[in-house]
């Protein structure tokens, strides 16, 4: 291990072992090139996590605004599994936010601890977009769509919303939160404080008062937390995504697509941690 042997916490002694898996990012990915969180991305990381023998516990350093309801609970789902099959606690760190889907994915920690300042919450369900349809008749551009089936196209920014597809779109979030709300209830329990009208409104709130409303377990970090719990002969092992050498020899033409990619994932995912002022 190099240099990290001879740091106090990533020694190979004999004190208790705790590897430490980051989940940083946007949840979902958005394109072939996309680093964002999923299971596909993470599932290797996962597995190594879990691994080593006698281990002590897992911590999850969450720092996320959210993302894909799918790619939180299938991230979870396994976690969770690996964590009662090996019998091992699982305890999450957060670090500027855990929001939405991000919060989804800290709950499959036995503890949620966070810092004063975090962000946690925003359980709830949104779908944005744009209207264009008075534009592009402004600039003189027709739209021509043809679908075998008369609710192919709904929601098709270049022609007027109607009711009948915002009902469709509702009916799916409604869906999606309550599959969410089920994650937290069997995750928190009788942990959680305040009403379901509160908790499950989409507001978020800072980690000290989320502490308060049953949405975390402590203010603290993890260097000290996990100390407290197992010692000062504690061991932090953390698991990282490596990148093969095949990868790093990507043609030049893909080099340039991933790039493009990449910049329209950055703007996508800019605009969603900027909701929590980050």
């Amino acid at each position: 291990m190099g240099l990290l042997s001879r740091l106090p916490f990533f020694g190979r002694g004999e004190g208790p072992l705790v590897t430490v898996l980051p989940l940083r990012g946007v949840i979902g990915g958005r394109g072939p090139f996309s680093q964002g969180l999923s299971l596909e991305r993470l599932a290797k990381l996962i597995d190594a996590a879990f691994k080593p023998k006698g281990l002590a516990a897992v911590a999850l350093v969450v720092n996320s605004p959210g993302g894909s309801p799918v790619q939180s609970s299938l991230i979870a789902r396994r976690i969770r599994d690996l964590a009662e099959e090996k019998k091992v606690p699982v305890f999450a760190f957060v670090e500027d936010v855990a929001a939405s889907g991000g919060y989804w994915l800290a709950c499959a920690a036995d503890e949620i601890w966070v810092d004063d300042s975090s962000i946690v919450g925003s359980i709830g369900v949104v779908s944005s977009g744009f209207g264009f349809q008075d534009l592009i008749a402004r600039i003189g551009v027709e739209r021509r769509v043809h679908t075998a089936g008369t609710r192919k196209a709904i929601l098709d920014p270049f022609q007027p919303e109607r009711p009948e597809d915002v009902a469709k779109l509702e009916e799916l979030q409604r869906e999606i939160h309550a599959s969410f709300i089920a994650h937290i209830r069997s995750r928190r329990g009788g942990r959680l404080t305040a009403d379901d009208a509160t908790l499950f409104s989409g507001e978020f709130w800072t980690g000290a008062q989320g502490r308060v409303l049953g949405l975390a377990d402590g203010i603290g970090h993890s260097h000290a937390v996990l100390r407290a719990k197992f010692g000062p002969k504690l061991r932090l092992r953390p698991v990282q995504q490596r990148t093969g050498w095949l990868r790093r020899l990507t043609r030049a033409d893909t080099r340039i697509v991933a790039a493009m990619d990449s910049a329209v994932a950055t703007v996508e995912d800019r605009l969603l941690w900027s909701r929590y002022g980050l």
